[in-house]
């Protein structure tokens, strides 16, 4: 077996890792602050992001390959590149999809990071399969070891960027990203070889590097378009979002807090709740109900409001639809992956607790509550 001499272009090489940075830091900067954001608008962002990091990926991947230079000709099954591209924007949102729709838990982002770094592998070797007119070669090597770079680096780069989400983050996990990118294209090429073969049946349509080059550079323009578009919400906006997804908020001081008031209503008359009187909240569709020692109450917030206001004052979201006031708990109960907290009052209500915020409400109100039963 014969193979190619193969050489590579010091720019374009250069290029295609300013695309995966400009990639990168666009996706992970549109996934900012979308707790605070209508569904449809984090939908749209969610979906928006994928096509950053997704494309951004294929587009790295391509631009590389308009600097590799052999002595034959060689062109691109158009069918399979554009597989390619659809496969890794395809799994880059299911990864996002967990990230703003799941609890995120430590296992989620793990996932999350390992789905992207599958991706990443996934659109490579898909478009590397799309060559006509030559084939590659791999090492096993080089197959492993960018593999465990992709994967790795892309868990890092999710921890990071999801961890805390603030602007700082966001850059350290870009540039993770990228370097996930990079690995895996250059240390597979490293690796790889390239023997002719002239009688290659095409999938698709065949596709010169001059018709693949206004592909590329057409999708690198809207990513460094979007880049721009994105950067100028860190000139006038700080990122504020949470680990656990929901927006940060600025803790009230001592005053502020015992002056906080719900407003409610009873008997079609708006009346003002002091936190301290309040049991618990629960979520009511796109309001609230807001219960007291004595009466539920309908109260305007929804739930997202109210977590923004009250979390701060020592309320615990123990659910996604229940803030409860620890001081207000009689008696915690878990029964297997399922707990709830018990007030005082023979027809009150329980206030639930998800399986994923068990070991963390249980270990708040160890030092309240009497008697926590496991």
């Amino acid at each position: 077996m014969e193979f190619l001499d193969v050489n590579h272009s010091g720019f374009l090489v250069a290029m295609s890792c300013v695309v995966a940075l400009v990639a990168g830091f666009t996706g992970l900067s549109l996934t900012r602050d979308l707790a605070k954001k209508p569904m449809f608008q984090k939908k749209a962002s969610v979906a928006l992001a994928a096509v950053a990091l997704g494309g951004g990926i294929w587009a790295m991947h391509f631009v590389a390959m308009l600097g590799l230079q052999m002595p034959i000709l060689f062109y691109y099954d158009a069918a399979i590149t554009l597989v390619s591209a659809l496969s890794a924007i395809l799994i880059v949102g299911a990864a996002l999809i967990l990230m703003h729709f799941a609890e995120r838990t430590p296992a989620i982002i793990t996932l999350a990071g390992v789905i992207v770094g599958v991706g990443i592998l996934v659109m490579h070797y898909i478009g590397m399969a799309g060559l006509e007119m030559c084939r590659a070669v791999y090492t096993t090597s080089g197959f492993l070891l960018s593999s465990a770079l992709a994967i790795g680096l892309c868990i890092l780069a999710f921890w990071i960027a999801y961890g805390q989400r603030t602007n700082r983050n966001i850059v350290l996990g870009t540039l993770c990203f990228a370097t996930a990118v990079a690995s895996v294209h250059f240390l597979s090429m490293a690796g790889t070889k390239f023997v002719a073969a002239p009688s290659v049946a095409e999938f698709g349509p065949s596709m010169s590097n001059k018709t693949l080059a206004l592909g590329v550079i057409f999708f690198s323009f809207v990513v460094f378009g979007a880049c721009l578009w994105v950067s100028v919400t860190y000139l006038v906006a700080p990122c504020s979002e949470r680990p656990d997804g929901e927006p940060q908020t600025t803790t009230l001081k001592p005053t502020q807090a015992a002056e906080l008031q719900v407003p409610c209503e009873r008997d079609g008359a708006k009346v003002f709740i002091r936190c301290s009187d309040v049991l618990f909240v629960r979520a009511d569709g796109h309001y609230t109900q807001v219960y007291t020692a004595d009466e539920r109450l309908f109260c305007a917030w929804p739930v997202t409001e109210a977590s923004k206001r009250l979390v701060p004052l020592g309320f615990l979201q123990t659910h996604r639809s229940y803030l409860v006031n620890p001081s207000r708990i009689t008696r915690f109960e878990r029964t297997k992956d399922k707990g709830r907290c018990i007030f005082g009052g023979a027809n009150m209500p329980p206030a639930l607790v998800s399986r994923s915020k068990l070991k963390a409400i249980q270990d708040a109100l160890a030092s309240q509550v009497g008697a926590i039963q496991a």
